[in-house]
Formats: structure tokens, C-alpha cells, sequence
């Protein structure tokens, strides 16, 4: 959007907020976000995901529907996974402006302001950068912080540490993620691939206002993995660099053996050497395999083209209603 037609008061604003298991929340965090939204922008809606909860999420959520009209709940069919949830919401929103929010109330709305006066200043995105982790483990910091470090690692784009989903994006932002097809989605590496200008703020999460995360170390792992093989050529990298050390350190070792037996006359047993050195080559092979499965199988799945969700109902109409006759 031009700079001009960003000063006008015509402006639409969309929030997508992904939902699992969030039905303690939601009664507090919706009225709250449009509460903040309805000071930015005259006509604005909130897109509400819920991705194969468990609990009540379902039935507050067609609540929030009925009593707010700038409410559109969508029912994924199963748990996606965030990542389809997010782009279900995004592919729904249909306003100059989406900002991307969790439903737990640990993104705080006073930072929605700010946002979106630096995309009226030309920012194409505004993404949130958290200034601590106090709120996870020593050991998931540190998992962390080494995972930027190795996504990053002679990558051509580079994605921001400790930015999270918490952002505010452009019409146009939005257009070119749903223009990728991917299936397997690592929404942090999307996000800067698409590239459009960028600034960072920094700001502090919340408690949960109820509940807690169900989305912990194993689950971080899983989208780390997710987004290494997605966005990184590292590990078959260092699979190609260990290859060479271990022939070199063979080649090495192969010279060893020939110099003592015709130097110094010594005899080379061998067994022992033998067995290790099978054991570890065959351990060596294995690794290399299954680093390569993983890549394999990423491609298996993005070839059979299944849809990255499946919607199961959908209630109300959001921005859409200015429309309809």
C-alpha cells in the first residue's frame, strides 16, 4: 500500500488469533484485542482459529460469534498444527492491515499502537521481538539461541532470533505468503523469505491469563526440525565436512599402519581396529541415511499436494459483511 493511502482513515484491520485448548481465555482476550482494534481502524475483524481443541474453545468461540458480528470463527476439521492454522487465518482476513496474535493474552495490545504507526511510516512488517525468556527453561533458551545460530549458518536469508508470530503485515505481506505452496510451513523462515521492509520492537509476554502452554520443549523441537530442513541445507552439510575428516583421518591412519610394519617391523594385529572401525563407519552411515530420510520425506510430502488444512465450519462474515448485499 502506498504511503499516502496509509495516512487515510479507510483503513481495514484484520487479527488472526490461532486457538488450542484456549476456552478460559477467550472470553477475556477477544473483547479485549477488539476493544484496542476498534481505536485503529473504523472497520476491523478478528479471525479466530480453532485447530482440533479439546475442550469448550469450540462452543465460546460460536459465543464470541454471535455477540460480536466483527468475529469469524473458523473450525479446522483435526490439530494441524499452528503453522495451518495461521495460514487458514491468513488466507480468510481480508484487511489493509493483519496483525497475527496468540489467544493465551501473552501478546499485549498496548504494542498495537506502536505497530501500526511504523507501517504508517513505511514498514512493510513489524514483528515483536521478546527481550527475555524468563518464562522457559535455562535449557530451552539455550536450545534456542543454538538454533538461530545454525538456521542462520550460510543461509541467504537470514531470520531474526527470538521473533515470534507476534507481528503486523501489510495486504501485500500477506498476498505473497499465501502465494507459497509449501505444505510442511515454518512460519518464522516465510516470513523473512518474502522479504518487504522490516522493523523490529521489542516487548515483554504476559503471564497466561489461564491455563498453560501445551506447546513445550518437545513441540519446539518438532518445528525446529521443521524449519532446519526447510530452510537449511546445514546438516547435510556437516554430514559432507565429517565424511571428509573421517577419510582424511583413514588415509592418515592407513599410512600409520604401512610405515610401522615396513619401519619398524611391527605386526598389526588388527582385530580390535577392525570391529570399532566397522561399528563406527556403519553407526557413520546410519546417521547420513537418516538425515537424508528426513529430507526425503519432506519431499514426499509436499509432492502428494494435500491441502496444508481442511476447514469444517465457519461462522460469521468479518470484513466480509460490508460486502455482501
Amino acid at each position: 500500500m502506498s504511503r499516502l493511502a496509509r495516512t487515510q482513515d479507510t483503513l481495514t484491520f484484520s487479527c488472526v488469533m490461532p486457538a488450542y485448548n484456549e476456552a478460559r481465555n477467550l472470553p477475556q482476550v477477544v473483547p479485549a484485542v477488539l476493544q484496542v482494534l476498534k481505536t485503529l481502524a473504523g472497520r476491523v475483524e478478528i479471525i479466530l482459529v480453532n485447530d482440533g481443541s479439546r475442550d469448550d474453545t469450540t462452543p465460546v468461540a460460536r459465543a464470541l460469534c454471535a455477540q460480536h458480528p466483527e468475529v469469524v470463527f473458523l473450525d479446522l476439521s483435526r490439530n494441524f498444527g499452528k503453522e495451518a492454522a495461521l495460514t487458514a487465518g491468513m488466507e480468510a482476513a481480508q484487511g489493509d492491515v493483519v496483525v497475527l496474535m496468540d489467544a493465551d493474552g501473552q501478546h499485549p495490545t498496548d504494542l498495537l499502537p506502536l505497530m501500526l504507526q511504523k507501517w504508517r511510516e513505511g514498514m512493510d512488517v513489524v514483528y515483536a521481538v521478546r527481550r527475555t525468556r524468563d518464562d522457559q527453561s535455562a535449557l530451552h533458551g539455550w536450545l534456542t539461541g543454538w538454533f538461530y545460530r545454525l538456521i542462520n549458518w550460510g543461509n541467504r536469508v537470514e531470520i531474526p532470533a527470538h521473533a515470534g508470530d507476534f507481528r503486523l503485515m501489510d495486504r501485500q505481506v500477506v498476498q505473497a505468503l499465501n502465494a507459497l505452496p509449501e505444505r510442511n510451513r515454518f512460519m518464522k523462515g516465510l516470513y523473512a523469505w518474502v522479504g518487504f521492509p522490516s522493523v523490529a520492537v521489542d516487548y515483554e509476554p504476559l503471564p497466561r491469563q489461564a491455563g498453560e502452554s501445551s506447546f513445550g520443549l518437545r513441540g519446539s523441537f518438532a518445528l525446529a526440525l521443521t524449519g532446519m530442513l526447510a530452510f537449511s541445507t546445514v546438516p547435510l552439510r556437516l554430514l559432507t565436512l565429517f565424511g571428509m575428516l573421517l577419510a582424511l583421518t583413514a588415509m592418515g591412519y592407513g599410512a600409520w599402519v604401512v610405515c610401522e610394519h615396513f619401519f619398524w617391523g611391527m605386526q598389526v594385529p588388527g582385530y580390535a581396529t577392525i570391529v570399532v572401525s566397522v561399528m563406527f563407519f556403519s553407526g557413520i552411515q546410519l546417521l547420513s541415511l537418516g538425515v537424508m530420510a528426513e529430507y526425503v520425506g519432506r519431499i514426499y510430502d509436499e509432492v502428494k499436494r494435500r491441502p496444508t488444512y481442511l476447514l469444517k465450519d465457519r461462522l460469521g462474515a468479518g470484513l466480509g459483511a460490508d460486502r455482501q448485499p
